[in-house]
């Protein structure tokens, strides 16, 4: 039988090391999908998966109850998440637009060409994590955990702490800019592909 989040936690906060692996191995998928909306690769988003288990482990003692576990572990994944994106802001580091001008998308041009059905939905999966990396910290962060994780207008209004009213303002502000700077990439996206061939 399984044990629920409310016993492992239980172990986990009298030093079982066990219980801490399995509540790991439970969610640590979900956590790094997170991650990885945020920060837009691979490589940040395990190391920001590994950080969010980190400080889930050191205040774990903290945790009451008074929400679900899986609401708490994605707020500690959003901090997380929001407290690197603000550290590099600080830090001025390159843009995506600098990263943009600096090559190609990498795998497009290199070796021999798949279909351009294919070429055009890598292209776009990745135009549209690129597009999303470019909105805001407040507006990413409510289409993430809206259209990526699902999450309801009553929850994302909890894990932000600001009204319904907002998380629906931002949200449909941020779907808006989404659809505007999607279009406008879409053409030249083709553009792009359909000269290639």
């Amino acid at each position: 039988m399984e044990i629920n989040d409310e016993m492992l936690i239980e172990q986990i906060k009298n030093g079982d090391l066990d219980a801490f692996e399995q509540l790991v191995a439970r969610y640590e998928t979900r956590v790094y999908t997170i991650a990885y909306r945020y920060m837009g690769n691979y490589s940040d988003a395990s190391d920001l998966a590994q950080e969010a288990f980190i400080r889930v482990y050191r205040s774990i003692g903290t945790f009451r109850g008074d929400s679900s576990f899986l609401t708490w572990l994605y707020r500690v994944v959003t901090n997380v998440c929001k407290d690197e994106l603000r550290r590099r802001a600080k830090e001025k580091t390159v843009s995506i637009d600098e990263m943009m001008e600096k090559g190609t998308v990498p795998g497009v041009l290199s070796g021999p060409k798949p279909p351009e059905e294919a070429v055009l939905r890598k292209e776009w999966q990745e135009e549209v994590q690129q597009v999303l990396n470019s909105l805001s910290e407040e507006h990413r962060t409510v289409v993430v955990m809206r259209d990526v994780q699902g999450y309801t207008y009553e929850e994302i209004a909890f894990f932000l702490e600001c009204s319904l009213g907002t998380v629906k303002s931002r949200l449909n502000r941020a779907r808006g800019l989404l659809k505007d700077r999607l279009l406008s990439r879409k053409d030249l996206l083709i553009g792009r592909v359909c000269q290639g061939h």
